[in-house]
């Protein structure tokens, strides 16, 4: 058996966490319990925002770079009731802030620089994990693009009024946002100061006596802490070192890898019983790319998949700060506890198909059965086989200039959906994925770096800005979700670029059609199809005589009113290019029609009658106003 292996810096990071962790009379956090020196005794509050406010003060000139002269401006900011940005409090003296964020609401309306300004009412205050250069930033909450570097700040705790002050930060213009502004010889240079003014109010008191917890209490009149709701609930906490692994291209394609934080954010051990067993989670890993436009920002696109790694041996580590309760054993990870996987181990050649598996339900064959998920006899390991598969020419910075890149994880059990089955309402299917940006250099050998912290609990598809989603779910109880994305942006006056992307979650039946209304007449110029490749079938792939799932470009039939992309169906090839789980294809058109509501059709591949989701489309029909203006 593969030994798990934690690399230097995920090392690093574990033991400060560790460290932290004893100073705070939690011994719980890795398999085996430590002894601790001088152990301490007092009550241990995990604690969030329960309302506040914070206050920039920033030269708008200096950050418009329209003069020499300072022109100091205070922008002021509620903050979001309940805010998820959490502290820990030992006996009323503040430990300090754990891993996550604040999000922030603006009373202002300043001229701000256009990239600023466009996040201005999605900005947080994040807390970031041990392994960025600095405690805090400020970011875009949905996209991860940084502002904001925070240094110098201090904290201060008042107990008797629970009050929490981060005071005198000195805001720094990030690299990426120094780019952004063309002026880059000012990255880390200080624009402004930062204040924070927040009540807390307390989710999780610990008692602890000589440094053993002897009673855990989560207040009945609050809200419940993230790592204790109903049932297991495994997510992705963090994504760390991606990667493009020694040998793993063949010229055309490369072969990534991202290391994943798995965390039971649940009450109930989660189910970790390697191979043969079949239950046990399973990791598919992608990559995304957004390009497109003056911004780059019209599409959205998945340019790599990878095959599964098939989990093994639970370590019980505190990596999300949900405050570990260990299992006690590797074949359980325990409630709040987490579980490390290193790119290398995630990025071996010795992956599973994902043909086998169901995504809602979590099945998949035992590996002592003659469909065993994950053997690989009759081909050999090479190139990128197995790993994050993705064409040179969609990571080249030379083809690809501005574009920005995201990868994803999703993590995929059984034990969810059984404990869904037998205790309704307490159904984790759903929140399996997380992203994260990374930048990305090089022309054939590449190389990344991370972009602001893991977005924990949602697929990359929310990271493109100004799109409309629409989630989807065909057969509610009985399938997964999915999520359709869509962005019509002005070309021109009277021209408009319309892209679509069609994201599947975690449906089995997979999608197989996406149909658009369209006037007699209408003509759709520039039309695109994009997929992620397909990796190449091996003996025992799940797929239907092991050839793998096509890669045939989706076809564009047009008449009785509606212009429809489709796969082949099921009954004519049951290998068909269908959207499944955890992919995301797309289709974008340019045309002279204006944007109005419309339905799209969407259909599926292995079961289900096709269903209507809300869009934007072109005009179905032209018309003449009262002052004889041809509108469509």
């Amino acid at each position: 058996m593969m030994k798990k292996i934690l690399p230097a810096g995920r090392r690093r990071i574990v033991l400060s966490m560790l460290a932290f962790c004893l100073l705070t009379g939690i011994a719980w956090v890795m398999l085996e319990r430590q002894t601790m020196a001088g152990p301490e005794t007092g009550r241990l509050e995990k604690m969030i925002v329960a309302n506040g406010s914070a206050a920039m003060d920033i030269d708008l000139n200096k950050l418009n770079g329209t003069g020499s002269r300072a022109q100091m401006s205070t922008l002021r900011f509620g903050v979001v009731p309940d805010s998820f940005f959490k502290v820990l409090v030992f006996n009323g003296e503040l430990r300090g802030p754990l891993p996550s964020t604040m999000d922030l609401i603006p009373q202002d309306s300043p001229a701000l620089p256009a990239k600023l300004d466009a996040s201005f009412h999605q900005l947080v205050l994040e807390s970031s994990f041990s392994d960025e250069p600095y405690e805090l930033v400020v970011r875009d909450g949905k996209t991860g693009f940084v502002f904001f570097n925070i240094e110098g700040h201090q904290f201060e705790y008042n107990p008797k009024e629970h009050l929490l002050d981060i005071q005198t930060g000195r805001l720094l213009i990030s690299n990426e946002f120094a780019a952004e502004l063309g002026r880059p010889s000012q990255a880390g240079s200080v624009v402004g100061t930062i204040s924070i003014t927040a009540t807390m109010r307390s989710i999780e008191t610990t008692e602890l006596v000589n440094g053993e917890a002897t009673s855990r209490v989560l207040p009945a009149n609050g809200s419940p802490e993230v790592g204790t709701v109903p049932g297991p609930d495994v997510i992705v906490g963090n994504l760390f070192d991606l990667t493009m692994p020694s040998g793993s291209t063949n010229g055309t394609h490369v072969g990534l890898a991202v290391g994943t934080d798995s965390c039971n954010a649940g009450v109930v051990q989660l189910n970790w019983f390697q191979l043969p067993d079949n239950d046990h989670p399973v990791i598919p890993q992608n990559i995304y790319r957004m390009s497109g436009g003056p911004a780059n920002d019209e599409r959205f696109e998945q340019i790599g998949q990878s095959n599964v790694k098939h989990a093994f041996t639970a370590l019980q580590q505190d990596i999300c700060g949900f405050g570990c309760q260990s299992s006690g054993t590797g074949t359980r990870l325990g409630s709040g506890c987490s579980d490390p996987y290193s790119a290398s181990l995630n990025g071996t050649a010795n992956l599973g198909s994902r043909a086998w598996i169901n995504p809602f339900t979590g099945v998949y064959p035992r590996g002592d059965t003659g469909t065993s998920p994950n053997l690989h006899t009759g081909h050999s390991h090479t190139g990128p086989l197995h790993r994050m598969l993705t064409a040179i020419s969609d990571l080249s910075t030379t083809q690809n200039p501005g574009a920005t890149y995201y990868a994803e994880a999703q993590y995929v059990t059984p034990h969810e959906y059984a404990w869904c089955q037998a205790n309704p309402g307490q159904c984790n299917q759903y929140n399996n994925a997380s992203y994260r940006q990374y930048s990305v250099t090089g022309t054939t050998t590449f190389s990344f770096s991370p972009v602001g912290n893991t977005v924990q609990r949602k697929g990359a598809i929310e990271a493109w800005p100004g799109a409309t989603r629409v989630q989807i779910e065909p057969a509610p109880g009985v399938d997964g979700i999915g999520t359709i994305a869509y962005k019509v942006t002005t070309l021109q006056p009277g021209l408009y670029r319309y892209e679509y992307a069609i994201y599947n979650q975690n449906m089995d039946r997979a999608i197989q059609s996406f149909g658009l209304p369209l006037a007699t007449g209408t003509t759709l110029a520039n039309v695109a199809f994009h997929a992620p490749p397909q990796h190449p079938g091996w003996t025992f792939d799940g797929t239907t005589a092991n050839t793998g799932y096509s890669s045939t470009p989706w076809a564009q039939t047009t008449g009785g009113g509606l212009t429809t992309w489709s796969a082949e169906t099921f009954a004519q090839n049951p290998n068909a290019n269908a959207v499944r789980w955890g992919t995301l294809y797309n289709i974008g058109f340019t045309s002279s029609r204006a944007p109005v509501p419309m339905n799209a059709t969407i259909g599926f591949l292995k079961t289900g009658a096709p269903i209507t989701v809300p869009v934007q489309g072109p005009a179905l029909a032209c018309f003449q106003n009262v002052g004889f203006t041809r509108q469509c």
